[in-house]
């Protein structure tokens, strides 16, 4: 999984870059197929936002969270992104799934 990390009117210390590490890294976790993740953080006035925009094989997944605290945008974010992947492979599965009973069914 590559990860591009961009930052407008916030410079991207260690700190931050870890913790959006330690929590994408959950992602890979349930689907396997996640082949880049470019996250976008800003500062707007007093609110912190953050968006990602994950590729999967054939999807593109887009999600984002603001908070007034960085780490709990982040944190919102990748719990949001995870729910997204979920969903996306659940659908593949079942996708799946009837096109082999609905084959077969047809043969009988």
């Amino acid at each position: 999984m590559n990860l591009h990390l961009t930052g407008h009117h916030l410079k991207i210390t260690p700190a931050i870059r870890s913790h959006v590490e330690s929590k994408l890294s959950k992602l890979t976790s349930h689907f396997d197929h996640v082949i880049d993740v470019h996250v976008i953080m800003t500062i707007e006035k007093l609110m912190h936002k953050v968006e990602a925009t994950v590729h999967l094989a054939g999807k593109d997944l887009f999600c984002e969270s603001s908070s007034e605290d960085m780490y709990a945008a982040i944190d919102e974010l990748a719990h949001k992104l995870d729910r997204a992947i979920i969903k996306h492979k659940e659908k593949t599965l079942t996708h799946r799934h009837d096109s082999v009973s609905l084959k077969s069914e047809s043969i009988e």
